[in-house]
């Protein structure tokens, strides 16, 4: 069988000065790809762009979608203005990732959301967010750290009952963490499937057994090089989609 080939969310960025200054550029961090590369995948970078005819094509041409992460979801999505430490957001990438998940769901192609694709797929599908971790309850440990991308700071503990449990056999996490959004309201038809020690949702799982959505706070494709749980969460969710091809043919 041929090995799968996993379409993965792509940004633009820009240059602030000297002659190109304000020229766009696609971008994705090279961790994604090697991720994917790593776990026995054939990586495709999906490049942002506004034509939802390109954006469901494109979700077309893969075997699956993996969400990478970047600006907060504009909260105007989930019914909420916008509150004072809310980030940079970039609405037409909300859009843009919106269209590959819907495309993604109606196609029953597996997606693996990380960070800002965790998030965005609990909006999408009818959750909510808290814009800022200190607009939520009893929140103790430090979730932006400020050590090395690449080494974990805190626990989560996984649900026993989820995609993750033959991963952490333990029941125990170790994660590295980036983010100043985190879930607040969980969508219909989603469980939260590992929780940091103060409560923060750090994964979610979707219920519906013919086709798996996943989404993870933290950042595995940072760490998959050099930690063997992360390498797992990128082979188990390739070898996901390599099964369900096999199956559907």
């Amino acid at each position: 069988m041929k090995k799968p080939l996993i379409g993965i969310s792509g940004s633009t960025t820009h240059l602030e000065n000297g002659l190109f200054a304000g020229y766009k550029r696609s971008s994705l961090d090279q961790s994604y790809i090697d991720s994917v590369i790593r776990a026995g995948g054939v990586p495709y970078v999906l490049p942002f762009n506004t034509d939802d005819e390109i954006i469901e094509e494109m979700v077309k041409n893969v075997d699956a979608i993996i969400l990478s992460g970047g600006n907060d979801v504009f909260p105007l999505l989930y019914g909420e203005e916008p509150k004072e430490k809310l980030g940079e957001i970039f609405p037409d990438r909300d859009h843009f990732d919106t269209i590959l998940i819907k495309t993604a769901e109606k196609l029953k192609k597996p997606i693996l959301g990380i960070c800002r694709g965790h998030q965005l797929i609990n909006v999408i599908f009818g959750g909510t967010l808290h814009q800022d971790l200190s607009y939520a309850e009893n929140i103790s440990i430090k979730h932006f750290q400020k050590a090395k991308w690449n080494v974990f700071t805190h626990s989560i503990s996984i649900d026993k009952n989820s995609f993750l449990n033959d991963i952490f056999e333990s029941g125990i996490g170790f994660v590295n963490s980036f983010h100043h959004q985190i879930i607040n309201k969980i969508a219909p038809g989603f469980k939260p499937i590992a929780k940091s020690s103060d409560g923060v949702i750090e994964a979610i799982e979707n219920l519906n057994t013919q086709n798996l959505i996943l989404g993870i706070q933290w950042h595995p494709e940072m760490m998959s090089a050099t930690d063997k749980y992360a390498h797992k969460i990128f082979k188990k969710f390739i070898d996901y989609v390599k099964s369900k091809k096999k199956d559907e043919i």
